[in-house]
């Protein structure tokens, strides 16, 4: 259970004083455990690019990071320049206040245009949408996984990590129900625990998204 474990994790480190020294730690870290990626802030995405060319670890950044506030083009310019800088995958935050306030237009037509960027790339990259889950009611939820699987998004995503309540196993279900086995589902923010993990798991995760990686592996 350990290794497939393992092959779902994002090893992730987006605080504010990453060092250099970290990123080549992390990334080290990640092919020793045979993690899925390293999740990073996008002035990291070329030295992770570097370290881990030609491996199996993609190099996974986020976009509009943490509040999802940017405007559209802020966004699609800072995805745009990761992905030439060697990002394969894109976790990009929504906009959250488009949301509860009824403006599923745009977080549509935003979800739409990052699939655009996508396909227009060199090469293919997987987008996952963030929904910080824990500032919606069930109903938007739904509503904003239902929008991602019909635009094409490849993951729905729980949390940044930075809001006030982690990811919970309730809404990873409510996710996993809305999406079907066609899309992704990532958990993340406060997975700490081996258990914790499972439990993401059991409820319909296929992604992991951890600072405590190794430990998860190790425990």
């Amino acid at each position: 259970m350990e290794n497939n474990i393992a092959k779902m994790i994002d090893h992730t480190i987006l605080k504010a004083n990453t060092t250099d020294q970290q990123i080549r730690q992390l990334c080290s870290e990640a092919l020793e455990y045979g993690f899925a990626s390293v999740c990073i802030n996008p002035c990291f995405v070329p030295l992770a690019a570097s370290l881990l060319r030609d491996t199996q670890v993609k190099v996974c950044t986020v976009v509009g990071f943490p509040l999802g506030s940017n405007a559209s083009e802020t966004k699609l310019f800072e995805a745009d320049s990761a992905m030439r800088s060697g990002a394969a995958e894109l976790d990009y935050v929504l906009n959250i206040s488009d949301v509860i306030n009824g403006r599923l237009h745009l977080v549509k037509q935003e979800m739409e245009q990052f699939v655009w960027l996508r396909i227009g790339g060199d090469s293919p990259v997987k987008i996952k949408v963030i929904l910080e889950t824990c500032f919606l009611s069930n109903e938007q939820i739904v509503q904003v996984c239902e929008l991602a699987k019909k635009a094409g998004l490849d993951f729905v995503k729980t949390s940044t990590g930075f809001g006030p309540a982690s990811a919970a196993v309730e809404h990873v279900r409510l996710m996993r129900c809305t999406v079907g086995p066609d899309l992704g589902v990532k958990a993340s923010g406060g997975i700490r625990t081996y258990e914790d993990a499972v439990a993401m798991i059991d409820a319909g995760a296929t992604r992991i998204g951890t600072s405590a990686g190794v430990e998860i592996i190790s425990s």
